[in-house]
């Protein structure tokens, strides 16, 4: 089967093309939707309906926060508001990259190994690096697209509630990774390394099985590397640490990273040190130990988009670098 077609007789001109096809995807690009036609049409359904009931809840919120002053909320708002809506959908857009990569990026090139497709593809006049490209191109740009949407639709919704530690903690998973640029590089990052995973295992439901593991490794890996994208700002107080007034005040859902007492010689313990079992075995510990106060080292919600897009670029810079091995290598040993 050839990638070029011979026609007989002048070529129409472009504004003939159009009206004769319409806006339609030709060669290649044709191909390639025409093979992964039912993955793509699921993944720009199931991101419209996402959007679509984001947008319903988000409506719902902000009726509810309307009447409690929103922007600026009244004191007592959280006790009637429904968090439940947005912890739910955080928690499961955290399984978007996971299935992306399994479902879509897994069987991408390795059910053609599989069944031998690539070997019709390779004989033909258009090069396997082509393939490649428009293969993982189309696919990438819809990924895009979609993760694109439903982020910047999720996002909308947690602004306004953001920065209350009473709907949801910035710093957990569910928030960070479902909102911003996060999801989008999570996502690619997963689904090029489910493409590389069944270019190399060349057995499609092998592959996906491995990109399930790779999958969840990179989430356990970028949940313990999340937070250190963040500058760690250190307050101090010498009030004591058992009176009313002794905690030093922080931003509201500031992250909390590290919490220690200090001492009068400007050392650090455990805050944890002189956990006894009575108050007065607590205090003389304390006296002993001379703590004079608390240092804290915290990172404050502000840092929460530029950490996000730190993260992100580090993300699509492995992505790049998968997809160079993934094109350099099947150029050569893809059949």
């Amino acid at each position: 089967m050839s990638m070029m077609t011979n026609t007989s007789g002048p070529a129409p001109t472009v504004t003939e093309a159009s009206l004769g096809r319409g806006f339609r995807l030709s060669g290649m690009n044709w191909l390639v939707w025409r093979q992964h036609r039912a993955a793509f049409w699921t993944l720009l359904t199931a991101a419209t309906v996402t959007v679509g009931v984001i947008i319903y809840a988000r409506h719902q919120m902000i009726t509810y926060l309307d009447g409690h002053g929103w922007p600026h909320l009244k004191s007592g708002w959280e006790e009637g508001f429904d968090q439940n809506p947005l912890n739910s959908t955080a928690n499961l857009l955290g399984f978007v990259p996971i299935v992306i990569g399994v479902f879509m990026g897994a069987p991408l090139l390795a059910g053609d190994l599989e069944n031998g497709t690539a070997k019709l593809v390779a004989a033909q006049s258009t090069s396997r690096a082509r393939w490649l490209a428009t293969k993982l191109g189309m696919t990438s740009l819809l990924v895009v697209v979609c993760t694109t949407a439903v982020a910047a639709a999720f996002t909308w919704w947690l602004t306004p509630v953001k920065t209350s530690s009473y709907v949801l903690t910035w710093s957990d998973g569910p928030v960070f990774d479902s909102s911003g640029p996060v999801p989008v590089a999570l996502t690619l990052l997963t689904m090029v390394g489910g493409v590389a995973i069944g270019m190399l295992l060349r057995r499609t439901l092998l592959s996906m099985v491995v990109t399930l593991g790779f999958a969840v490794a990179v989430q356990m890996v970028w949940s313990h590397f999340r937070m250190s994208l963040g500058d760690l700002i250190t307050v101090t107080s010498r009030n004591g640490v058992v009176s009313d007034n002794s905690y030093p005040n922080l931003p509201d859902s500031a992250h909390v990273v590290d919490q220690s007492y200090l001492t009068a010689s400007g050392d650090l313990i455990g805050w944890g040190s002189c956990a006894q079992g009575t108050d007065g075995a607590m205090n003389a510990c304390l006296e002993k130990a001379q703590v004079v106060g608390w240092h804290i080292q915290y990172i404050p919600v502000s840092q929460m988009s530029s950490m996000q897009w730190l993260g992100a670029s580090i993300l699509l810079t492995l992505t790049v670098g998968i997809t160079v091995f993934v094109i350099l290598w099947g150029r050569k040993r893809l059949v």
